[in-house]
């Protein structure tokens, strides 16, 4: 018997599988067990994906099979077929998406179950008086006896901790006691206190949303204002789905909203609810991922690497917050989160449900073409209104002599939050004190030595950072190129907003959450729940406090510096600011109190303020259509990126130069596919060393992906599907390669820096 395994190690010349020959004491292997296995001179390990009975090489060459690292598959054979449809649709390598099924710490062994020593009294002294058989002057082993007798057992580091460990040692020498090793589960987020779920009834709107979603497969998109109560949906929904003896994931996009829907889950459905994402420990992540694989758990909750959660029979698949991008993934392997979830659901039979208060262009326009479904959820589950929205013209501040970060308007409003008891979210979507620093007499701006970015200036460390690759800098005294005195300090980060406000409000309990206070283990529900204590009145933080959350005694939301996503080279700019504005917004008076917000801006009159103000998606998603339509970007064309990075650019271009030339052949081959075609360098020319150069393209509306096997014509002998255009594309770009030279293709990036 042989075994095709792919090996764990990411080099493209090793992308495939080789063939091992599986001695008897491993004939219970088959595909998708982990195993140890030689390769080039040592042992490295690999994935087994097909058992054969020959091989089409020398079979008394073939090297066996070493170890077998678990004695159960842990990649299930769906994933094994997500792997391929990855493979091919993302131009992967094949160890690199079969990763992405496991945690990444029980590579090398990493990480395992965690086994302890738990004691009971042995059955024939169970219950028994301990005198009839310790002697008179060893209380220490009484009180061990008599404990346990009425505690049932206890771990053994638990006794040695609060009991004499010679004691213990004795009886067990005795076997008076008796230990046995067992698996001890790791708990994510032990602090959060399960309740009892309230039983609710669902509004006409809810109930009508989930009962279709309830009725069979497809992709819904869930469109609900904030506050509409699109969690009990999901709710709703998941539970339908246990019912029927399957099981669910749902995701959201912040790692900080995790802990309040993995609350409102594991309310509803106890223990059978796991959690996955990158903030847990090593060890709570194997144990939750573990719970998954044995069906100990039924529901995944997590951010969006969740998706992979290793469940079978899958009833719903559920996308929180659909319009985020973090869905994304800009880093390898690069995957869209909606598609891997859409190929589950589709695998498994279930529906797919994408819910937003603003949902991306795309899937709104998928709701037009009848590829999804769309569900309407208009109103607050309150009855209460959208909190009303005040424009605030910033140029008129100035003009009137106010030069700080707050207008007089906000100020007003946040006095009367605070004076009343209640408490205020003030979002600013730029971490650290300032964004840049420069000279004010020769113009100079620091940058990071390895990156071509503005370094950002911390006060609270006194430190400049660049947030590409986390380097730290000391701040500046004077001008490295002049040496002038006279330092700028750029525009404004949650760190000098909060130092502002504790300026003004000494007693409000001032809390910032970022990703610089957010980076130890639990910090976001930590922050969180401080602010849901009451401990801060005014919460500062950067888009991870915009979405999701739900506190009653918000009335106030204010916006700092709301073009700040409006003016990126970014064909999504205005998207992305109409939703980042529409769901920060919607923090506000949520429950029983009136909400308002204030938002600052020095463009006051742009057609996003004007449609986020009156809370009016449709409108926003009309003119933003018709924008990409006249300009030809997404969902009218499909964007191809290709990256070339590495620490010479002569050897770059070695690479670039030819697949950029022939990839303008192969376009003016097949004119009607391309729209546009660009070789240039990147807008951040350096990133940790490394220069970048891009090849931009843009596909034609008869190859977007839907379509993927629609017909363009062919009559000159031109491509006929975006597939095979695509598939071309992978392999020009592929095949221009060096050693010291990373090249990778995205597929509509959610950043074109």
């Amino acid at each position: 018997m042989f075994a095709e395994i792919i090996v764990d190690i990411t080099n493209g010349s090793v992308d495939r599988v080789f063939d091992y020959r599986v001695p008897p004491e491993f004939e219970f292997v088959k595909p998708g067990y982990r195993v140890l296995a030689p390769f080039n001179g040592r042992e490295v390990e690999g994935y087994v994906i097909n058992i054969k009975d020959k091989s089409e090489y020398d079979e008394k060459k073939i090297k066996p099979i070493v170890k077998a690292l678990e004695l159960e598959p842990v990649i299930l054979p769906e994933m094994m077929r997500l792997s391929d449809f990855m493979r091919e649709k993302y131009n992967l390598r094949r160890a690199d998406t079969l990763r992405l099924f496991l945690p990444s710490e029980m590579r090398k062994s990493r990480v395992k179950e965690l086994k302890q020593y738990y004691v009971t009294v042995a059955p024939e002294y169970t219950g028994v008086n301990p005198e009839t058989f310790l002697k008179k002057n060893a209380q220490s082993q009484y009180d061990v006896v008599m404990y346990l007798n009425e505690a049932g057992g206890a771990f053994l580091s638990d006794l040695n901790q609060n009991f004499s460990a010679s004691a213990v040692r004795q009886l067990r020498t005795k076997n008076i006691l008796v230990a046995e090793e067992t698996a001890v589960r790791r708990a994510p987020y032990k602090k959060i206190i399960s309740e009892t779920a309230k039983n609710v009834e669902l509004t006409a709107a809810q109930n009508a949303a989930a009962e279709r979603i309830k009725s069979g497969g497809g992709t819904y998109l869930l469109h609900g204002v904030t506050g509409s109560g699109k969690t009990e949906v999901y709710l709703n929904c998941i539970s339908a789905a246990l019912t029927a003896g399957k099981t669910a994931i749902l995701l959201v996009p912040e790692i900080s909203l995790t802990p309040q829907m993995f609350k409102n889950v594991r309310d509803r459905f106890g223990d059978g609810a796991a959690i996955l994402h990158s903030g847990l420990s090593a060890g709570e992540r194997f144990d939750e991922w573990r719970r998954l694989l044995t069906g100990s758990a039924r529901v995944a909750i997590g951010a969006r690497s969740a998706v992979f959660a290793p469940l079978q029979n899958l009833g719903l698949i559920v996308i929180d917050e659909e319009h985020d991008s973090s869905y994304i993934s800009e880093n390898n392997p690069r995957y869209f989160t909606h598609e891997i979830a859409a190929f589950r659901a589709k695998e498994n039979g279930c529906p797919m449900v994408l819910g937003s208060a603003t949902p991306s262009v795309e899937s709104y326009y998928k709701t037009e073409t009848g590829e999804y479904a769309l569900l309407k959820l208009p109103d607050r589950i309150n009855k209460k209104p959208l909190p009303e929205m005040s424009v605030v013209d910033m140029r008129k501040e100035v003009m009137a002599g106010n030069y700080g970060i707050f207008s007089g308007a906000f100020l007003r409003e946040l006095d009367a939050c605070v004076n009343a008891g209640k408490q205020a979210m003030v979002f600013i979507n730029r971490r650290g004190h300032s964004s840049f620093v420069m000279c004010r007499a020769c113009g100079f701006t620091v940058k990071c030595a390895s990156c071509d970015v503005a370094l950002v200036y911390h006060s609270e460390d006194e430190v400049l950072k660049c947030h590409y690759c986390d380097a730290a800098y000391h701040m500046l005294s004077a001008c490295p190129e002049c040496g002038s005195p006279h330092i700028r300090l750029g525009n404004t980060g949650t760190q000098k907003v909060e130092t502002e406000l504790k300026k003004l409000y000494t007693r409000a309990g001032i809390l910032r959450m970022d990703n610089d206070t957010t980076r130890t283990k639990d910090a976001h529900l930590e922050i969180l729940e401080r602010f849901a204590r009451g401990e801060g009145r005014i919460l500062v933080g950067t888009q991870m406090i915009a979405k999701g959350h739900d506190f009653p005694n918000v009335t106030l939301v204010g916006i700092l510096d709301a073009d700040l996503s409006l003016h990126f080279t970014d064909y999504k700019a205005a998207e992305r600011t109409f939703q980042l504005v529409t769901q920060s917004a919607g923090r506000a008076g949520r429950q029983d109190f009136a909400g308002r917000v204030v938002l600052q801006t020095y463009a006051p009159h742009h057609y996003v303020y004007t449609f986020a103000r009156n809370n009016d998606y449709e409108s926003f998603y009309k003119k933003e259509l018709n924008i990409r339509r006249v300009t030809g970007f997404p969902p009218f064309s499909t964007i191809v990126r290709a990256v070339y990075s590495g620490e010479d650019e002569m050897e770059i271009g070695k690479c670039f130069s030819p697949a950029y030339a022939e990839l303008e052949a192969f376009a003016k081959e097949n004119k009607d596919a391309f729209i546009y075609l660009k070789g240039m360098r990147c807008p951040v020319k350096k990133i940790m060393g490394d220069y970048r150069f891009q090849i931009l393209m843009r596909l034609a509306p008869c190859a977007l992906c839907k379509a993927q096997y629609v017909q363009i014509t062919d009559d000159k002998g031109q491509m006929t599907n975006t597939d095979e255009i695509i598939q071309k594309v992978y392999a020009i770009t592929g095949k221009n390669k060096s050693r010291n030279v990373t090249m990778f293709v995205e597929l509509n990036p959610a950043n074109l820096n």
